[in-house]
């Protein structure tokens, strides 16, 4: 068995995609519209997994968006997307300078939650050990559903 992909619908493509990769940090790797099926798929993959992606689609999220407006609800009982970062702190200081609001923030040094515009929940954890807990977000409350 391999893993192939994860998707996730997105209301709104431009908006998925400067959330995933102008903030989240994430490449798109391949794209594919059908005219037919009024659909796009765009793959994309963590600057850590491109040599793969690049060549198997995978480890990717697949964002799927289709072209005739509908409405998604929900995002919190698809689960969750998870990535491993270099410094979280660095990591949520850019995510919040760009806009995205950190729904649980770093306390711990090792985990914070974020959404993306259609309420995925995207969970960040620290590469290696805990960082040492740190202001401000030590004590920053949790905002909204994570």
């Amino acid at each position: 068995m391999e893993y192939l992909h994860t998707m996730v619908r997105a209301s709104d493509l431009d908006a998925s995609l400067e959330f995933y990769c102008n903030k989240l940090g994430l490449v798109e790797v391949n794209r594919y519209d059908s005219e037919a099926g009024r659909f796009t798929l765009v793959f994309l993959a963590a600057p850590g997994d491109l040599d793969q992606a690049r060549d198997t689609n995978r480890p990717c999220v697949e964002i799927t968006w289709n072209w005739d407006p509908e409405e998604y609800t929900g995002g919190r009982n698809f689960g969750h997307l998870a990535y491993r970062v270099d410094d979280i702190y660095a990591t949520c200081q850019r995510l919040m300078d760009g806009g995205v609001t950190i729904n649980r923030p770093p306390r711990d040094g090792h985990m914070a939650f974020v959404r993306s515009p259609d309420g995925i929940s995207i969970e960040l954890l620290q590469k290696g050990e805990s960082l040492p807990p740190q202001e401000p977000w030590a004590s920053m409350e949790n905002t909204g559903a994570w």
